[in-house]
């Protein structure tokens, strides 16, 4: 484990991400280790030092046939040139002695399984059978054979159990070993058999690209019986889409029902509310294109973006009915209120704008956060104003209620009043 603290913002021209990733593909190209580079996370989202990716396989069936079919997927993936590192932590790697009884010599030499078991506890155990003090210190004692001669199987023939009749009999005799690869940990996770495979995407590559990929993958390659479950960063990364779906719709309902009870309407509120998907398209085209990234910042500014843009509806729907209540025909309400609303529009606009335009350009700690909620307002007031200009009053001419009637309806009832 090598930790580096890097030097401060102003001293140093690329970010902790890109210099993650340069660290990354240097240590690729040393032969013979596997080694990964990440940044130490200390949010509740996930531990330090977990991957950005960490793909569960999860299954029923035994860890062999579990490390074949994960090693089997890693393999695509690392075809893919999506992932700058990728490990799997189940790995036949550590070598185990198997030690077989001749159950039947030793019975006809008098020796039992628990003198043969006895025997190998205390050579190459660390069993604890006593403690000593010395110079006012405690120590354990742990009767066992020296290192060397705990790691080489051929030692077997130098240790000795005691027949019946009393003669050391070597174990060699008693016994036959065999080498094998057993898996270093057997990982379970939500109670099943699990390879946990861990990735850090390249460079250019977003989390949601990335974790699309790994699910078309998967879909393709894992046989029956075997599931993907998420953890780590990307597993919060999908709970915070599935939260930021939630909390649009909840946002755009609070919005509807309160134009509801301003407007006495079930209909008007309705060409308001066009704005909000118009100016979240334009701010996500930018993320699409990868100026920025679906993040938790860029989703409070997105949550942001549906109260700044519903202002514009607003105005011009609220002023159209305002004219229509005076006797002006329904269309020329519309149209005169595009006209008269144009400029609080743009100037709501421009201010909202300049005032967001030191976020996108913040430098230092903290900056591309900044940049993120920065850039999903900038492009969606601007794109959402345009789209609230042209398109409102064409909605409005096809969804507003007409008001001509009540207007009428209401001169009637005045002059009668009158006479």
């Amino acid at each position: 484990m090598v930790a580096v603290e890097l030097k401060p913002w102003n001293e140093r021209e690329r970010t902790a991400m890109e210099l993650r990733n340069i660290v990354q593909e240097m240590v690729n190209k040393v032969p013979g280790i596997e080694a990964n580079v990440f940044i130490v996370d200390m949010s509740p989202a996930g531990a330090a030092g977990s991957m950005p990716i960490q793909l569960a396989i999860q299954t029923t069936s035994d860890h062999a046939e579990l490390a074949e079919v994960s090693d089997h997927l890693l393999q695509a993936i690392r075809k893919s040139g999506k992932f700058i590192f990728s490990a799997n932590n189940l790995k036949f790697s550590k070598p185990q002695i198997h030690v077989d009884i001749d159950r039947d010599k030793a019975g006809e030499l008098g020796i039992d399984m628990e003198d043969i078991a006895t025997t190998l506890s205390v050579m190459l155990g660390e069993g604890y059978i006593s403690r000593f003090s010395y110079k006012g210190e405690s120590y354990d004692v742990i009767p066992q054979a020296n290192p060397e001669q705990r790691i080489d199987r051929a030692w077997l023939e130098r240790y000795y159990v005691r027949s019946a009749s009393g003669d050391s009999i070597p174990l060699s005799a008693l016994v036959t070993t065999r080498l094998d690869a057993e898996p270093r940990s057997l990982n379970q996770f939500n109670g099943l058999n699990t390879a946990t495979i861990s990735l850090v995407p390249m460079p250019g590559v977003s989390m949601q690209e990335a974790l699309d990929y790994l699910d078309s993958l998967q879909e393709q390659m894992l046989p029956p019986g075997f599931s993907v479950d998420y953890s780590g960063q990307a597993r919060s990364f999908l709970q915070s889409g599935n939260t930021l779906v939630i909390a649009l719709l909840l946002s755009l309902l609070t919005i509807y029902l309160f134009l509801v009870a301003q407007f006495e309407s079930l209909r008007d509120p309705l060409v308001v509310l066009v704005t909000v998907p118009m100016s979240l398209c334009g701010a996500l085209i930018f993320l699409t294109l990868d100026f920025a990234t679906l993040s938790l910042f860029s989703q409070v500014g997105l949550i942001t973006l549906v109260g700044l843009i519903s202002k514009h509806g607003i105005l011009m729907v609220d002023f159209a009915r305002r004219l229509q209540a005076r006797g002006v025909a329904f269309e020329e309400a519309i149209i005169e209120a595009a006209a008269v609303r144009l400029r609080p529009i743009l100037m709501t606009t421009a201010a909202i704008v300049m005032a967001v335009i030191p976020l996108l350009i913040a430098s230092g700690p903290g900056a591309v956060s900044r940049y993120h909620i920065g850039l999903v307002i900038v492009t969606g007031m601007s794109i959402g104003t345009v789209f609230t200009l042209f398109v409102l009053p064409v909605v409005y001419t096809y969804v507003a209620e007409r008001r001509e009637g009540w207007c009428r309806r209401q001169e009637n009832t005045l002059v009668q009043a009158g006479e």
